[in-house]
């Protein structure tokens, strides 16, 4: 696995379908004219292909992967998200299926079985070498977000004691080779690493030497249990091309590789760009109304709660407000400007948090940074605001409160801002996910309970 050589590096990247283009491929594909579909697709790259293939309907998309006239490059399927991919593979054979995943690389081929309905993932594993079965069996039995889900099985072990010559004459002699790899695994009698070689200091090097002479200093190994985003700060933090991926016995069972890091670093940042907008999980164009709106709906609604909330601080001012009606033109501003300065504090934050950068260590001192910033925000807006209310309503006490207002709330917003994310990381609560909420609701509630309360001193 793969069985065959790649195609991908003799096609055109970067292409844009036209509409005509787009036409007469549905058309082709409804007449089986499998031929000219191929002769099309197979120009391009496959991540190109699946973006073409994620706008057409889906009776044209079962019969571009389960036609075997079509010959479609697998890769395009690991292209398409994992709601489309899942809605394919639910309506394609399991033969389809095991044919596809023996020609993809173990790691990607692992994304397709983790797809496919558990009800047929034994029939399709049945399908494949006794080796991949085992394999993909092992990855199977560990969490679904963890490195032993994403790592490969196509790596090269030597043993500990051979000469860079023994190694030089088995990589020549040697059948089953990955396609491509940088390094080598020197590792013990029980199949426990020792450390890696780069193939570029074995080639420089005396035949007669120990590879295990040449082996890095600096050995990273990877929990195979170990949560893929954490496995992303490693590779970030120690600029890793690639690290072996070691059982509880500590034996060697896989390798991830950079690109499959740099591929967990940005479904790591899209999913947490999307929670902090309250959506729960990554959204396609080839999403469906009622997946989008279920994606959606619970965070509005925990919104709609937090909004009720915040009216009901308005409702205790109600009289207040009656006898000034400035009061209620002007909220607005303090909520807004709150909850844009708590979410400023909140972006760096989470930032903060799954890059690992925040500690116990520091967190005091990067929560006192954010409550001094906020104060100082909050100083500078409050006379920004307080001249422009002067010359809008001529009435000096309506300035002083609107700025004593935002000094208040941005204050609280700078604390809000990194507290809360703090507190439910703490709680393993993903803060990606629930503190925009939570942080917008304490933004709106003080605000406008600084804003109406001090006015009601005053009216």
């Amino acid at each position: 696995m793969p069985q065959e050589a790649s195609k991908t590096s003799k096609v055109r990247t970067g292409h844009v379908f036209t509409e005509e283009q787009i036409n007469s491929l549905t058309e082709s594909v409804k007449q089986n004219n499998f031929i000219f579909v191929h002769e099309l697709l197979d120009k391009y790259h496959p991540a190109d292909v699946a973006d073409l293939i994620k706008i057409l309907p889906n009776e044209v998309q079962i019969k571009l992967f389960s036609h075997k006239s079509a010959d479609l490059n697998p890769e395009v399927v690991l292209g398409l998200s994992d709601i489309l991919q899942k809605e394919i593979l639910e309506q394609l054979s399991p033969d389809i299926i095991s044919s596809i995943i023996k020609q993809l690389e173990s790691d990607d081929a692992f994304q397709i079985i983790e797809n496919v309905p558990e009800e047929f993932q034994n029939q399709i594993l049945n399908n494949l070498p006794q080796k991949d079965q085992n394999f993909f069996r092992l990855g199977l039995k560990y969490p679904k977000d963890s490195a032993a889900r994403i790592m490969q099985r196509e790596f090269v072990t030597i043993d500990l004691d051979w000469t860079v010559g023994q190694t030089m004459d088995f990589l020549r002699d040697s059948t089953d080779l990955p396609e491509q790899f940088l390094e080598i695994f020197v590792v013990d009698k029980d199949g426990k690493p020792i450390g890696n070689a780069s193939i570029s200091n074995i080639l420089r090097s005396d035949p007669n030497m120990k590879v295990k002479n040449l082996v890095a200093e600096n050995k990273t190994f990877i929990a195979a249990d170990l949560d893929k985003e954490r496995v992303g700060n490693i590779f970030t933090q120690y600029n890793l091309v690639s690290a072996g991926v070691v059982d509880k016995e500590q034996k060697l069972i896989g390798v991830i590789t950079g690109d499959d890091v740099v591929t967990i670093v940005k479904e790591e940042a899209v999913e947490d760009a999307l929670r902090l907008g309250g959506i729960g999980a990554a959204e396609d164009i080839s999403d469906n109304p009622v997946e989008t709106s279920k994606n959606r709906f619970w965070w509005l609604l925990i919104n709609l709660f937090t909004a009720v909330l915040a009216s009901f601080v308005i409702g205790i001012f109600e009289n207040t407000i009656q006898k000034v009606i400035a009061l209620a033109v002007l909220m607005p501003i303090v909520a807004s400007m709150g909850g844009n300065a708590a979410t400023q504090t909140l972006t760096v934050t989470i930032q903060l948090i799954a890059s690992q950068q925040l500690n116990a260590k520091n967190v005091m001192k990067i929560i006192n940074r954010e409550v001094v910033t906020g104060l100082l925000n909050g100083l500078v807006f409050a006379v920004i605001t307080g001249v422009f209310v002067y010359f809008w309503f001529h009435d000096l006490k309506i300035s002083i409160l609107i700025g004593a207002a935002m000094i208040v709330n941005l204050t609280v917003a700078g604390l809000a801002g990194i507290a809360i994310p703090v507190t439910l990381n703490k709680m393993k609560i993903d803060p990606a996910v629930s503190a925009t909420v939570f942080v917008t609701t304490v933004t709106d509630v003080v605000g406008f309970f600084a804003f109406l309360g001090i006015a009601s001193l005053f009216v």
